[in-house]
C-alpha cells in the first residue's frame, strides 16, 4: 500500500500498470463478531485478482484495521482520521444500514497517471465520496459503475436511505456498464426504467431473484443457481466485477450476466470476504457458461 499525505508528494512514476482500477472507499464494517474490512472497492479488488487481473485501488481511509486481506493488491490510500464505517442489520424485510463515520472525498488527482489507462476503471462509491464524472485524461476500454453511493442519503442518526441520483443522465451517457441493486433505488421501477433508457448496458441485481439485464432496448432476467445463503454482503460487488470483466472479454452482455450470476451465487454461501471466489471457482464457472 502507498499512503498519501498529499497528492503532490506522490511519485507517479513508481507504479506498474494495472488491468482493473477500482476507485472508492475501503470501509470498516461493524459486525457482531467485530469490525472487518469492507466496501465495494475491497470486494471488487479481490474478485478482479481472482479473475487473473492486475488490480489497483484508490481510496481514502483511516488505520483502524490493517489491510491484510488485500495483501498483494496495489493500493493508493490517502490517510484519514476515520474510515467510512457501516453497520448493517439484516432483517426479514431487508437490510437496515447506518454510517457511523465518514471519510473525506476521493480526488481523481490521486490516481497515478499510468492507472488512468487501465482496461477497466470501476467507480465504486459507497457514500457520495467521489465525483460521478471521470476526468478527460482517463482512458479505460470500459468504464464500469456501481452507483449505490450516489443513490444514498443519511438521516440525522446516520441511517442510509435511497435518494435520487443527481444529474444521473449525464453520467449514464459516459458509462460503459452499470450495476446496482433494486434496494439501491428503493424498488422504484420508474427510476429503473428511466436509467435503463439512458444507460448503454445496465444490470439490476435482486438477490435470490437473480438479475435483470437491460441492453439495446431489450431486457432479460437471469436466475441464479440454487444455493443456501449464508451472507449476501459483497455479492453485488462481486457480480459487478465479474460482469465488467467478462463483458470486456466477450462484448456479450448476456454471457457476462450468466457468468457473473454464477460467481455471485458462490459468494453468498460464505461469510464476508470469504465469499470472494477462488481462481478455481472462477474457472469452473467459466466452464459452465461455455458449456
Amino acid at each position: 500500500m502507498v499512503p498519501m499525505e498529499s497528492t503532490h508528494k506522490l511519485n507517479m512514476a513508481m507504479f506498474d500498470p494495472v488491468d482493473y482500477l477500482v476507485i472508492g472507499h475501503i470501509t470498516v464494517d461493524l459486525t457482531p463478531s467485530g469490525p472487518v474490512i469492507g466496501g465495494s472497492a475491497a470486494y471488487s479488488a479481490l474478485t478482479a485478482r481472482a479473475l487473473g487481473l492486475r488490480v489497483g485501488v484508490v481510496t481514502v481511509r483511516g488505520n483502524e484495521i490493517p489491510l491484510t486481506a488485500l495483501d498483494g493488491i496495489a493500493i493508493v490510500a490517502r490517510p484519514a482520521e476515520f474510515s467510512t464505517t457501516f453497520e448493517n442489520i439484516y432483517t426479514p424485510a431487508g437490510r437496515i444500514q447506518y454510517v457511523r463515520h465518514m471519510a473525506p472525498k476521493i480526488d481523481f488527482a490521486s490516481v497515478p497517471q499510468i492507472w488512468r489507462r487501465a482496461k477497466i476503471i470501476h467507480l465504486a462509491p459507497v457514500a457520495q465520496e467521489l465525483d460521478a464524472r471521470l476526468p478527460a485524461d482517463f482512458h479505460p476500454a470500459l468504464l464500469g459503475m456501481t452507483p449505490q453511493g450516489w443513490m444514498r442519503s443519511l438521516d440525522l442518526d446516520g441511517r442510509v436511505r435511497p435518494c435520487a441520483w443527481a444529474k444521473s443522465e449525464i453520467t449514464l451517457g459516459q458509462s460503459g456498464a452499470l450495476v446496482f441493486s433494486i434496494e439501491d433505488v428503493g424498488r422504484d421501477e420508474s427510476a429503473i426504467e428511466t436509467m435503463a433508457y439512458a444507460a448503454r448496458i445496465m444490470a439490476v441485481t435482486e438477490g435470490s431473484d437473480g438479475v435483470r439485464l437491460f441492453w439495446n432496448g431489450d431486457s432479460r432476467r437471469f436466475l441464479p443457481p440454487a444455493v443456501t445463503e449464508v451472507d449476501p454482503t459483497g455479492a453485488g460487488d462481486i457480480f459487478a466485477t465479474a460482469f465488467f470483466t467478462r463483458l470486456l472479454d466477450t462484448r456479450d452482455p448476456w454471457e457476462a450476466a450468466r457468468f457473473a450470476n454464477r460467481i455471485a451465487a458462490i459468494s453468498v454461501t460464505r461469510s464476508g470476504m470469504a465469499g470472494v471466489p477462488s481462481p478455481d471457482e472462477v474457472r469452473a464457472c467459466l466452464t459452465e457458461v461455455l458449456d
